[in-house]
């Protein structure tokens, strides 16, 4: 295994904008663990599968081809061949990911992949289960936090920066619905790994964020 670092933490934490900085700046493959369900997710809707049907999940689950290429440095997820990069963060799949994930054979192609990256590259890898699961040796874990608050906050001003209105009120019950399920889920539950670091952002900036975590990164590495 090469140096792992596991982040894991709930939806909007910022855990895929702080993994991305990092793994530039220390020359890190970055896996964004979160970006292959929701491929998973996108062909769900795309094939009208009624989400309340947990066997009609499992029965199309094998037709869903998904893979990750790095082109110019960037992560590209390939759904069924096709680059789905641009579908991928809409509130409708990020919501049907937090449905389908907990279903045993999705978590298993999945988990499989990932592992499977970290055994042959130096990688920072985010999601719920990363190191309680998917790198449970990972050189260093890491749990990225904020209030159900601030994380709606920045979403909504996300939302809002693009032009798009939006509800701060239902996009913050929805943020804590999603953490609801995300930690009570029967298969690999979002926690804190018991050697994880907790990292606070709610009164940080991305900048201080980064900082933080690489300062982390480069004392793992010197152990």
């Amino acid at each position: 295994m090469g140096f792992n670092v596991a982040v894991d933490g709930p939806a909007g934490a910022g855990k895929s904008t702080i993994a991305k900085a990092v793994a530039k700046e220390l020359n890190l493959i970055y896996v964004d663990t979160g970006a292959m369900y929701r491929a998973i997710a996108l062909f769900m809707l795309r094939e009208g599968v009624d989400l309340s049907d947990r066997q009609a999940i499992i029965e199309k689950c094998p037709r869903a081809d998904v893979t990750i290429r790095y082109e110019d440095g960037v992560q590209v997820v390939f759904l069924n061949g096709e680059n789905v990069n641009a579908f991928l963060r809409t509130e409708e799949v990020g919501e049907t990911a937090s449905v389908i994930s907990p279903i045993p054979e999705v978590r298993k192609n999945m988990v499989a992949l990932q592992k499977e990256l970290a055994a042959h590259s130096d990688c920072i890898m985010d999601g719920r289960d990363i190191g309680t699961c998917v790198l449970p040796d990972a050189r260093l874990k890491i749990y990225l936090t904020a209030s159900s608050e601030v994380r709606a906050k920045r979403r909504y001003d996300e939302l809002a920066a693009k032009g798009v209105e939006s509800d701060f009120q239902k996009i913050k019950a929805d943020i804590e619905e999603r953490d609801y399920r995300d930690m009570h889920r029967e298969i690999s539950p979002l926690k804190k790994a018991e050697d994880a670091v907790i990292v606070d952002t709610s009164d940080m900036t991305v900048d201080e964020v980064i900082a933080s975590i690489l300062k982390l990164c480069r004392d793992a590495r010197q152990r």
